[in-house]
């Protein structure tokens, strides 16, 4: 093996190895979860603290193998920009508590997941294909207000 070739077979050896031997050395983030608020934190506080010990009985403790990352608005018209830091923060999941939170987080993203608590009518604002198959990045909870109503209507008749 002549010079050009040692130096070229070690070179690219380098470059292989080296970049592993980077990510190897950093540690990895836990994963975060991005939560989408409006209202002032306060207003949220006993269901944040039943999030955090729902997580925690599944086994996930803040700050150590989860982050979540807050994010309140105070008016509807700041969703769209913390949905959009959300998605720079590379968050791995967004949480949207309502359907008023969705449409904003899916506007900023078509790859992050998106899951709601409660969505008056994921399928009829297209945020969902269907509620048996959501498709798609968004999945949850939904209230279904208009089957519900109908069915009202129909037993009171």
């Amino acid at each position: 093996m002549n010079r050009r070739e040692l130096i070229a077979l070690f070179g690219s050896a380098a470059a292989v190895a080296w970049p592993k031997a980077m990510w190897a050395e950093q540690p990895q983030r836990p994963p975060t979860v991005g939560f989408l608020g409006l209202q002032p934190a306060s207003a949220f506080a006993s269901r944040i603290e039943a999030l955090r010990k729902g997580l925690h009985d599944l086994g996930y403790v803040e700050g150590k193998n989860l982050l979540i990352d807050f994010q309140w608005a105070d008016t509807v018209d700041q969703l769209p920009r913390l949905a959009s830091l959300l998605v720079e923060s590379r968050v791995n999941l967004i949480f949207a508590p309502a359907s008023t939170y969705v449409e904003p987080a899916r506007q900023a993203t078509k790859t992050i997941p998106i899951v709601f608590a409660n969505h008056a009518d994921p399928v009829g604002l297209g945020h969902v294909e269907s509620l048996a198959h959501p498709g798609g990045n968004i999945t949850g909870l939904s209230m279904v207000f208009t089957e519900i109503a109908a069915k009202e209507l129909e037993i009171l008749h």
